[in-house]
Protein backbone atom coordinates (compact mmCIF):
# COMPACT_ATOMS: atom_id res chain seq x y z
CA UNK A 1 0.00 0.00 0.00
CA UNK A 2 1.47 3.32 -1.31
CA UNK A 3 -0.58 5.42 1.15
CA UNK A 4 0.04 4.92 5.00
CA UNK A 5 -1.50 7.27 7.81
CA UNK A 6 0.58 9.85 9.23
CA UNK A 7 -2.33 10.96 11.77
CA UNK A 8 -5.71 9.88 13.73
CA UNK A 9 -7.83 11.76 15.61
CA UNK A 10 -11.11 10.99 16.92
CA UNK A 11 -13.56 11.88 19.54
CA UNK A 12 -16.36 9.72 21.34
CA UNK A 13 -19.52 11.58 21.11
CA UNK A 14 -22.85 11.10 23.07
CA UNK A 15 -25.24 11.36 20.05
CA UNK A 16 -28.00 12.68 22.12
CA UNK A 17 -26.13 14.88 24.03
CA UNK A 18 -23.25 15.82 22.28
CA UNK A 19 -20.99 15.32 25.23
CA UNK A 20 -17.42 14.64 24.36
CA UNK A 21 -16.74 10.98 26.08
CA UNK A 22 -13.43 10.68 25.39
CA UNK A 23 -10.91 11.80 22.56
CA UNK A 24 -7.37 10.37 21.30
CA UNK A 25 -4.82 12.05 18.49
CA UNK A 26 -1.69 10.67 17.14
CA UNK A 27 0.82 10.77 14.55
CA UNK A 28 2.10 8.14 13.35
CA UNK A 29 6.15 7.46 13.07
CA UNK A 30 7.24 5.82 9.59
CA UNK A 31 10.43 4.78 7.70
CA UNK A 32 11.77 7.11 5.25
CA UNK A 33 11.27 4.80 2.60
CA UNK A 34 7.35 5.18 3.37
CA UNK A 35 7.98 9.06 3.75
CA UNK A 36 9.40 9.20 0.56
CA UNK A 37 6.83 8.00 -1.16
CA UNK A 38 4.19 10.47 0.30
CA UNK A 39 2.01 12.83 -2.30
CA UNK A 40 3.23 15.87 -2.23
CA UNK A 41 -0.17 17.44 -2.97
CA UNK A 42 -1.13 15.77 0.47
CA UNK A 43 1.50 17.20 2.35
CA UNK A 44 0.60 20.67 1.06
CA UNK A 45 -2.89 20.13 2.73
CA UNK A 46 -2.04 18.29 5.53
CA UNK A 47 1.33 20.66 6.46
CA UNK A 48 3.28 17.48 7.90
CA UNK A 49 7.23 17.44 7.38
CA UNK A 50 9.38 14.67 7.73
CA UNK A 51 10.53 16.68 10.79
CA UNK A 52 7.20 16.09 12.49
CA UNK A 53 6.98 12.60 12.14
CA UNK A 54 10.55 12.37 13.19
CA UNK A 55 9.51 13.95 16.13
CA UNK A 56 6.47 12.97 17.24
CA UNK A 57 5.89 9.75 15.36
CA UNK A 58 4.74 7.08 17.65
CA UNK A 59 4.50 3.52 16.55
CA UNK A 60 2.06 1.75 14.68
CA UNK A 61 1.51 -0.68 17.82
CA UNK A 62 1.71 1.51 20.27
CA UNK A 63 -1.21 3.85 18.57
CA UNK A 64 -3.12 0.56 17.84
CA UNK A 65 -2.92 -0.60 21.70
CA UNK A 66 -4.02 3.14 22.32
CA UNK A 67 -7.21 3.00 20.43
CA UNK A 68 -8.22 -0.36 21.67
CA UNK A 69 -7.55 0.52 24.78
CA UNK A 70 -10.47 3.95 24.27
CA UNK A 71 -12.78 1.89 22.55
CA UNK A 72 -12.62 -0.70 25.39
CA UNK A 73 -12.58 1.75 28.25
CA UNK A 74 -15.64 3.24 26.54
CA UNK A 75 -17.71 -0.13 25.59
CA UNK A 76 -17.76 0.48 21.91
CA UNK A 77 -19.86 -1.81 20.11
CA UNK A 78 -22.17 -2.60 17.39
CA UNK A 79 -25.36 -2.09 17.75
CA UNK A 80 -24.69 1.15 20.48
CA UNK A 81 -22.03 3.32 18.80
CA UNK A 82 -21.16 4.11 15.01
CA UNK A 83 -18.48 5.67 13.11
CA UNK A 84 -19.65 9.18 11.66
CA UNK A 85 -17.07 10.37 8.66
CA UNK A 86 -17.01 12.82 6.17
CA UNK A 87 -15.48 10.26 3.59
CA UNK A 88 -16.14 6.37 5.32
CA UNK A 89 -14.70 4.58 2.55
CA UNK A 90 -11.21 6.87 2.60
CA UNK A 91 -11.40 6.82 6.98
CA UNK A 92 -12.15 2.95 7.15
CA UNK A 93 -9.19 1.94 4.54
CA UNK A 94 -6.50 3.25 6.88
CA UNK A 95 -8.30 2.66 9.85
CA UNK A 96 -7.98 -0.60 9.11
CA UNK A 97 -3.84 -0.10 8.57
CA UNK A 98 -4.28 0.67 12.57
CA UNK A 99 -6.50 -2.17 13.80
CA UNK A 100 -6.81 -4.69 11.85
CA UNK A 101 -10.46 -6.05 10.54
CA UNK A 102 -10.00 -9.39 12.21
CA UNK A 103 -9.51 -7.37 15.73
CA UNK A 104 -12.21 -5.15 15.05
CA UNK A 105 -14.46 -7.78 14.08
CA UNK A 106 -13.30 -10.06 17.52
CA UNK A 107 -14.30 -7.02 19.78
CA UNK A 108 -17.41 -6.44 17.56
CA UNK A 109 -16.70 -2.71 16.65
CA UNK A 110 -19.23 -0.92 14.68
CA UNK A 111 -18.89 -1.88 11.27
CA UNK A 112 -21.65 0.97 10.67
CA UNK A 113 -19.46 3.87 8.91
CA UNK A 114 -22.18 6.72 8.26
CA UNK A 115 -21.21 9.88 6.05
CA UNK A 116 -22.11 13.46 6.95
CA UNK A 117 -22.38 14.22 3.19
CA UNK A 118 -25.16 11.54 2.71
CA UNK A 119 -26.61 13.00 5.66
CA UNK A 120 -26.55 16.15 4.56
CA UNK A 121 -28.12 15.28 1.22
CA UNK A 122 -31.46 14.24 2.84
CA UNK A 123 -31.55 17.55 5.00
CA UNK A 124 -31.05 19.87 2.03
CA UNK A 125 -33.72 18.23 -0.11
CA UNK A 126 -35.96 18.70 2.89
CA UNK A 127 -34.89 22.09 3.03
CA UNK A 128 -35.24 22.66 -0.56
CA UNK A 129 -38.80 21.63 -0.58
CA UNK A 130 -39.52 24.14 2.56
CA UNK A 131 -38.39 26.80 0.12
CA UNK A 132 -35.24 27.05 2.42
CA UNK A 133 -32.32 26.05 0.83
CA UNK A 134 -30.25 25.18 -2.34
CA UNK A 135 -30.40 21.61 -3.65
CA UNK A 136 -27.59 19.31 -2.16
CA UNK A 137 -25.62 19.54 -5.74
CA UNK A 138 -26.12 23.02 -6.05
CA UNK A 139 -24.07 23.78 -2.61
CA UNK A 140 -21.54 21.11 -2.40
CA UNK A 141 -20.85 18.11 -0.17
CA UNK A 142 -17.47 18.47 0.74
CA UNK A 143 -17.10 19.39 4.74
CA UNK A 144 -16.34 22.90 3.49
CA UNK A 145 -19.35 23.35 1.54
CA UNK A 146 -21.73 21.97 4.11
CA UNK A 147 -20.41 24.33 6.51
CA UNK A 148 -21.20 26.85 4.10
CA UNK A 149 -25.04 26.23 3.17
CA UNK A 150 -25.09 26.53 7.37
CA UNK A 151 -22.89 29.91 7.81
CA UNK A 152 -19.96 27.82 10.07
CA UNK A 153 -16.54 28.62 9.58
CA UNK A 154 -13.78 26.25 6.78
CA UNK A 155 -12.23 23.64 8.86
CA UNK A 156 -9.06 25.01 10.24
CA UNK A 157 -6.01 24.78 8.17
CA UNK A 158 -3.61 22.61 7.72
CA UNK A 159 -5.95 20.05 7.59
CA UNK A 160 -4.77 17.72 10.39
CA UNK A 161 -7.00 14.70 11.74
CA UNK A 162 -8.39 16.51 14.87
CA UNK A 163 -8.90 19.94 13.22
CA UNK A 164 -11.50 17.78 10.47
CA UNK A 165 -12.81 15.67 13.26
CA UNK A 166 -14.06 19.09 15.32
CA UNK A 167 -15.01 20.59 12.14
CA UNK A 168 -17.14 17.63 11.51
CA UNK A 169 -18.73 17.57 15.15
CA UNK A 170 -19.56 21.24 14.10
CA UNK A 171 -21.42 20.53 10.88
CA UNK A 172 -22.85 17.29 12.13
CA UNK A 173 -24.70 19.71 14.68
CA UNK A 174 -25.83 21.85 12.31
CA UNK A 175 -26.87 19.18 10.06
CA UNK A 176 -28.98 16.87 12.42
CA UNK A 177 -28.22 18.35 16.01
CA UNK A 178 -27.98 16.23 18.99
CA UNK A 179 -31.57 15.97 20.43
CA UNK A 180 -31.20 16.24 24.32
CA UNK A 181 -28.55 19.04 24.05
CA UNK A 182 -29.19 22.39 25.09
Amino acid sequence: MRHKVLEIAFKIVDVLTGEILDAHQATLAISPAQWSQSDPESLKINGFSWLDIQNRGVPLEKVSKEIIDCFVKNQIKRGSAVFICQNPSFDRAFFAQLVDPDTQEKALWPYHWLDLASMFWVMAIKRKELKNGMWPWESGLSKDKIAAAFQLPNEDKPHRAMNGVDHLILCYRAVTGFPLSN
